[in-house]
């Protein structure tokens, strides 16, 4: 009869094994991350564009049936609700029929007429101030 006690396989990793790969996973993550989050935030510059560029088209869609721009006071919320002095509304003029926010969580900014053009739709960014650079550049219709 065999003893089982010397005949018994090692089973599981050693601390040595786990240290190793979680060596190489932090070093992958070092690597491939920055590069990830990079890609992220040049994600939401183009996500607000394209918000930019909706609204505008439903500005133009707005101005066609009402013979107008939102006014200032209306602001961009005539595109998804009546205003009262809009004849001829026949909206709501975007997809959703809701106002959406900028990728950082911020209101779109609205002007008519503008200082580049008939009007001027922008959001400040991720720093949500006028200005900047990279993901805090301002970002319009006017680019």
């Amino acid at each position: 009869m065999m003893d089982h006690r010397f005949c018994r396989r090692a089973s599981g990793f050693t601390l040595v094994e786990l240290l190793v790969v979680l060596a190489i996973l932090g070093l992958l993550a070092g690597l491939v991350g920055p590069r990830v989050l990079s890609q992220l935030g040049g994600a939401k510059s183009k996500t607000a564009a394209v918000q930019i560029k909706d609204l505008e088209q439903g500005a133009e869609l707005f101005k066609l049936d009402v013979g107008r721009f939102p006014t200032n006071d209306e602001g961009l919320e005539a595109l998804v609700t009546r205003p009262g002095s809009a004849s001829g509304w026949k909206g709501p003029y975007l997809k959703k029929a809701e106002l959406p926010k900028d990728p950082w969580g911020n209101p779109y900014q609205y002007e008519s007429p503008g200082k580049r053009a008939d009007i001027e739709i922008y959001t400040f960014g991720a720093d949500n101030a006028q200005g900047g650079e990279d993901e805090n550049a301002d970002i319009g219709n006017w680019q």
